[in-house]
């Protein structure tokens, strides 16, 4: 059976999960001494994290005789359960992430079990794999069906007499390549984290396809090639993706595997392209990774346009809030508006609107049905820095006036000049204006620009409310100021994690403002006002 392990667990989870603390899908169920299938399943995606084996990874990082007793005990014991074709385990999906893992582990799972369970797993295995053979078109297209795939490739080069499936499988996996990944390595969802997981499987399945001798379709190899440099521009210098329509920061090890297994040279995307619809500005220890593209119309879109997050090292500095997927429908919602990211709304609009959708294949009823119709970019790289212009009329039908966002980085990235505007441009824009201030007899019309700040950030305000200070916990201080009639505060935020069950409370600063005119500028500043070398000199912190 062939065993190469590529997927590294945690073993802080692993020492948790054997002593009966079960954390999936944020639900967390404490448990002490409860076999894992006899547990309450609080929520469907907690279920299904239990029967992806997801915790196999975990379990096995621990290494240590009492965890991998664990470990093949759950597993044969989910044989004895569900191996004839039952419960809620048996999707295309679920099976493919199942079976990955247990080929992946399989060293660890059969050391010392006896003939009769070792046939029992191959015999299961066996079983799994036909079942993706006959199911993996029934799985959603996108990652599902990835997972499902993968799988597949993987059981049919472990297990013997399964080579016309194998070829199957490889072509069905280059289609599907060529159907959800587009030639510049995007997908729709323009979820970063996604992208990594289909990435990861992608090298996955080739490298189990070039260890049988039935090396990668052109579209499959077509599709890792394109995908690497995206994924390089996706990243923070500590690492992370940018997090980003429902993706986390990713997992750093396997976004680190999968790009030195790919074989693609190069780094990331030129500075002249867009990496599946953002800009990246990287200069000196600060990297800036911003959304300049509408939001795709699935279920699982943020209303983020022009949005933004800032590290400093190996510190992240200004974020968006995160998917709150896993703390519930409303929460879900919430997340997803443009309030949650550090962009700016009007009235507590969002920049794009979300709706009840008939999708069969969507995962939530609300969708994505109206965003930005026209979204702009100028970019210019100079010895200066680099300079950014984008705009969206995202806010254009509600009361007539585009967004316009300009981002200067200083080369020695310790320095970020912007400026927000709103702007009524057109003659259509300006009527819809002045009618929305006569029909509600408004003073203005209120807009609030959000920076979320990571929970790891110290933040304090200044008496005066036109100066915050910013400490990272290397020791660097960064300074926020602002210009213009709005009024600066600081308010609560949430940082929402897939990982964890609750929301870790952070802060925002805000500015708040009406537009009164057809032009209404606020320009900010975001300054290193201490460096690990030094206090930079005060003239340097001038907002012009």
């Amino acid at each position: 059976m062939m065993s190469d392990t590529r997927v590294t667990g945690s073993a802080e989870r692993g020492r948790q999960i054997a002593e009966g603390n079960f954390l999936f899908a944020g639900f967390r169920l404490p448990a002490p001494g409860q076999d894992i299938w006899d547990l309450p399943m609080p929520s469907a995606g907690f279920e299904a994290a239990v029967h992806g084996f997801e915790w196999l990874d975990d379990l096995t990082a621990v290494c240590d005789f009492h965890t991998n007793r664990l470990a093949q005990d759950w597993t044969h014991e989910w044989i004895r359960r569900f191996g004839l074709g039952s419960g809620s385990g048996w999707t295309p999906e679920l099976t493919g992430q199942r079976v990955l893992r247990w080929i992946n582990h399989a060293d660890q799972l059969l050391a010392g079990q006896g003939r009769a369970k070792s046939d029992a797993f191959r015999r299961s295995l066996s079983a799994q794999a036909v079942f993706l053979s006959r199911r993996w078109k029934t799985a959603r297209p996108g990652l599902p069906r990835f997972e499902a795939l993968t799988g597949l490739i993987q059981a049919s080069a472990a297990l013997s007499g399964m080579d016309s499936h194998m070829r199957r499988a490889s072509r069905a996996l280059s289609r599907e390549c060529r159907s959800c990944i587009d030639s510049h390595g995007a997908i729709a969802s323009r979820n970063p984290e996604e992208l990594l997981e289909i990435f990861f499987l992608l090298n996955w399945a080739a490298a189990a396809l070039q260890l049988a001798g039935q090396p990668p379709e052109n579209g499959h190899r077509a599709a890792v090639t394109a995908v690497a440099p995206v994924l390089r521009s996706l990243r923070h210098v500590d690492g992370s993706l940018a997090r980003f329509h429902g993706g986390g920061p990713g997992t750093v090890d396997k976004l680190d595997w999968a790009l030195a297994n790919a074989g693609v040279r190069g780094g990331a995307a030129r500075r002249s392209e867009l990496a599946m619809g953002y800009a990246r500005v990287a200069h000196g220890r600060t990297t800036m990774i911003v959304d300049v593209a509408p939001p795709a119309a699935t279920a699982n879109a943020h209303a983020s346009t022009l949005a933004f997050e800032m590290t400093s090292g190996l510190h992240p500095l200004v974020v968006n809030c995160g998917s709150g997927e896993v703390l519930g429908k409303s929460r879900r919602m919430v997340s997803r508006t443009t309030s949650s990211h550090s962009t700016l709304d009007v009235e507590g609009y969002s920049s794009s609107r979300f709706a009840a959708s008939s999708d069969a294949f969507a995962d939530s009823a609300e969708r994505n049905v109206r965003e930005p119709a026209n979204v702009s970019l100028e970019r210019n790289d100079y010895n200066d820095g680099t300079r950014i212009v984008a705009g969206h009329d995202g806010y254009l039908g509600r009361c007539g006036l585009n967004h316009w966002r300009t981002l200067q980085v200083d080369p020695a990235g310790s320095k970020v000049k912007g400026e927000d505007v709103l702007l009524a441009a057109s003659d259509d824009g300006r009527k819809r204006f002045d009618a929305l201030l006569s029909a509600q007899r408004l003073e203005g019309v209120p807009f609030n620009i959000r920076f979320h700040l990571h929970p790891d950030v110290e933040v304090d305000a200044d008496e005066e409310g036109h100066d915050v200070s910013m400490s990272l916990k290397n020791g660097e201080i960064w300074r926020f100021r602002c210009r213009g009639e709005v009024a600066l505060s600081l308010e609560p935020s949430d940082f929402l994690e897939s990982t964890s069950s609750s929301s870790r409370a952070t802060n925002q600063i805000v500015l708040s403002g009406l537009a009164t005119e057809y032009s209404t500028r606020v320009g900010w500043l975001l300054a290193k006002a201490r460096r690990s070398d030094g206090v930079i000199p005060e003239d340097e912190l001038v907002l012009e």
